[in-house]
């Protein structure tokens, strides 16, 4: 039934939006060619086949998430096995911010920060202090951690007041898997 009703989505937005559309709704590792007579499909690989007159099978299937198989040989038709769309699916996170992050992380200030920060909210003044690190080092480093996506930052009267922003952090590890799966 599942596999049924994703086929028949996928016709439908096939029909009504076109190929880009349809390739986007099977996968974020699936585009189209700014020319439009090529699918690209950003795997570890490097390589390339051709099907000019066969076309290319898409094979929707429940095993394997979050798995995108592409299976080539000469002569033989492509196929591109990918998984069926979950209930609610959520928009995979981009490399680029996966690498953000990471780089953000890999500071061994910015990691005892906000190893920090993890116990609870503090200001800037409280961590430089601390740290015995100057305020202006620390804000450096949390306007980093910031634009990451890993804090929050909060006014209470005079004073701004960093968290955690535990669900990004805590999605990290399965976002790179994602990522590098893809």
């Amino acid at each position: 039934m599942q596999l049924a009703t994703d086929l028949r989505l996928k016709n439908d937005l096939l029909k009504r939006q076109g190929i880009e559309a349809a390739l986007a709704s099977v996968s974020g590792a699936i585009t189209l060619a700014p020319d439009g007579d090529c699918i690209i499909v950003d795997k570890l690989q490097d390589k390339a086949t051709a099907a000019p007159s066969s076309g290319v099978t898409f094979l929707p299937s429940v095993f394997g998430r979050p798995h995108l198989v592409v299976g080539h040989a000469p002569g033989w038709q492509p196929v591109v096995q990918y998984p069926i769309a979950e209930a609610s699916p959520s928009e995979p996170i981009s490399l680029e911010t996966v690498t953000l992050r990471l780089e953000a992380l890999a500071h061994p200030v910015r990691l005892r920060l906000l190893r920090t920060l993890a116990r609870g909210p503090h200001t800037t003044g409280e961590l430089a202090h601390a740290w015995e690190l100057s305020p202006p080092e620390v804000s450096r480093h949390l306007a980093v951690l910031r634009r990451a996506g890993l804090l929050t930052a909060r006014r209470h009267g005079h004073y701004v007041r960093c968290t955690v922003n535990l669900p990004d952090l805590t999605a990290l590890g399965a976002d790179l898997l994602a990522a590098v799966l893809r």
